[in-house]
Parts: structure tokens; C-alpha cells; sequence
């Protein structure tokens, strides 16, 4: 496992911020850490990369301790934190550089330009950082994080503030690290998650909540949204007969919209009650749970 998680718990005075999470992360997985806002992600992810101490439980990154060998720890892992440190008076290739001497590259001029050419900086490279728009940036905090050719990469929010095109290509570049590289990154972007992760996580107020591949997740949710078009007109009123219908909306003509909570499949008696109102099913279609839908239902 490239990521081991057991028992953290993290206390700031008297708020503790994550409480009793364990979870592991395989090799080559693209896993999308996700939670609302101060649910506890940022603060697991500056523990993974040994930025703060946890209060109690341990972790590992490629078999290192992070506590007691947090320095093996850090040259595992490529950090890109949400809000990306750049120096805005250097040029890309001169702070590539830099951070490469940091890390003590050997060959360092010929791994920045492998650096520029697989995060598509090819045109920007003699560029000040300052002169970059928020997508190139973002490729600049990527580079630098990949630079040592870590085994781990954690990005905090990698493609916040990006047009549709920028993030069409962030995307396409962190599925194409996943090939070679461990990947884990918060998000709030739930059709980033579905476009880009193989797995994800969940936390909410500081506890695991879900822990699964992607396509399991939709399946697991009980909500089932099913769209009806019936021949002709029904009342409404009639529709919260049907047995296991939560709730009920109308769309257009004598199409409905209802939704179900029961782990039943209600499509059964939808049938049996037009047959019941000598009505005709002209269309009957269970919608596939999106992973917004999901993280709603584990997250209120």
C-alpha cells in the first residue's frame, strides 16, 4: 500500500478536527478525497505530508512512518497545496530549478525539461510565473511537485478557479500520473471525481463516512430518481399512492419525476399501479446515482 492511515485523530483545542480514520490507498490509484467544508481533508492531507503532528494513531506513505521518519516520508511524496506557492518574480525553467536543487537532482536541467514538456509548459517556460494565467500556474505547482519523481502525489484542490478548458487538461494530465504514480486529491468538483478517480473517500466532520471504488458508491445509495411518462393525465394525488414514492415532481406533458428512498426497486409498482388506473407506460427510466447525489446523502 502506498498510503496507510490507522486510528489518526487530530485535536485543536478543543475542537478535534479528525477523529479515529483509518483507511489505506493502493499503488497507482487515483483517490478522490472528498468532504464539506471543515470536514477534515486539508488537515489529513498536511499530516500525510508531515506539516502537523496527529494528536494520536499512525500513518504511513511507502512504508515510512510519518512521525519518526518524516524525512524519507517527504521525498515519497509531491505536495500541491490548495493555495500554490509559487514565486511570481521567477521564470518557470529558473524556479523548476530551484525547487529541483532543493531536492538535490542530479542531470537537474534535463529533468525541468522533462518537468515542462509532460505538464505542457513548453510554450510558457521562459515566461515570469507572475505573466501565467491560473491554469498554466497550476502546472507549475504540478511540475514542482513532481520534480524529485515522487511515488505519492497529494493535490489540495488542483483545479480550483480553472476555465472548462484548464480543467479538461488538469484533468487529463492527473489521469495519465495515475497510470504511474499514487494520486490523491480533494475536490469539491463531483464530475471531477466521476471523470479522473478510481476510489473515493469521504469524510465528514472528521470521521470516514464511505470508502469505495467510484461505481460501487452510486450503486450503494438507497435514492432512486425514476422518470415516468404515462398516456395520459394523472393527479398527483394519486401518484403518492404508489408504494415506496417519496417524492414526486412533474415535468412536462404527462411525464413525472419520482423519487424513492426504499432499497426496493419501485419500477414494480409504478407498472402494477397504471395497470391498476388503466394507464399505459409509454417511458420508465431509473436514473444512475451522480456522485453529487451520493456525497449529499452521506454528508447531511
Amino acid at each position: 500500500m502506498s498510503i496507510c492511515v490507522n486510528n489518526i485523530t487530530k485535536i485543536y483545542g478543543t475542537q478535534k478536527a479528525l477523529n479515529d480514520v483509518s483507511f489505506e490507498v493502493g499503488s497507482n490509484e487515483i483517490v478522490g478525497f472528498l468532504g464539506p467544508n471543515g470536514a477534515g481533508k486539508s488537515t489529513m492531507m498536511k499530516i500525510l505530508t508531515c506539516y502537523v503532528p496527529p494528536s494520536s494513531g499512525e500513518a504511513k506513505v511507502c512504508g515510512f512512518d510519518i512521525t519518526t521518519e518524516s524525512l524519507e516520508v517527504r521525498k515519497q511524496i509531491g505536495y500541491l497545496p490548495e493555495h500554490n506557492p509559487l514565486y511570481l518574480d521567477m521564470y518557470v525553467k529558473e524556479f523548476l530549478e530551484f525547487v529541483g536543487n532543493i531536492h538535490k537532482i542530479k542531470n537537474i536541467k534535463n529533468r525541468v525539461g522533462e518537468m515542462i514538456d509532460v505538464t505542457g509548459l513548453q510554450l510558457e517556460q521562459h515566461k515570469k510565473i507572475g505573466a501565467l494565467s491560473k491554469g498554466y500556474r497550476q502546472r507549475v505547482g504540478i511540475a514542482q511537485a513532481m520534480i524529485h519523481d515522487p511515488k505519492v502525489l497529494i493535490m489540495d484542490e488542483p483545479t480550483t478557479g480553472l476555465d472548462p478548458n484548464q480543467l479538461e487538461e488538469i484533468r487529463e494530465l492527473i489521469k495519465s500520473l495515475g497510470k504511474q504514480k499514487t494520486v490523491m486529491l480533494s475536490t469539491h468538483i463531483m464530475q471531477e471525481v466521476e471523470a479522473i478517480c478510481d476510489k473515493v473517500i469521504i469524510i465528514n466532520r472528521g470521521e470516514i463516512v464511505a470508502n469505495d471504488e467510484t461505481s460501487q458508491l452510486r450503486k450503494n445509495t438507497t435514492k432512486q430518481i425514476i422518470t415516468v411518462e404515462f398516456d395520459k393525465p394523472v393527479a398527483e394525488g394519486l401518484l403518492k399512492n404508489i408504494k415506496g414514492i417519496d417524492q414526486i415532481k412533474t415535468l412536462s406533458g404527462n411525464s413525472w419525476q419520482l423519487i424513492s428512498l426504499s432499497e426496493d426497486d419501485v419500477r414494480k409498482e409504478i407498472f402494477n399501479f397504471a395497470v391498476s388506473h388503466d394507464l399505459s407506460v409509454l417511458t420508465l427510466n431509473k436514473e444512475e446515482q451522480k456522485m453529487e447525489d451520493v456525497f449529499k446523502e452521506l454528508t447531511k
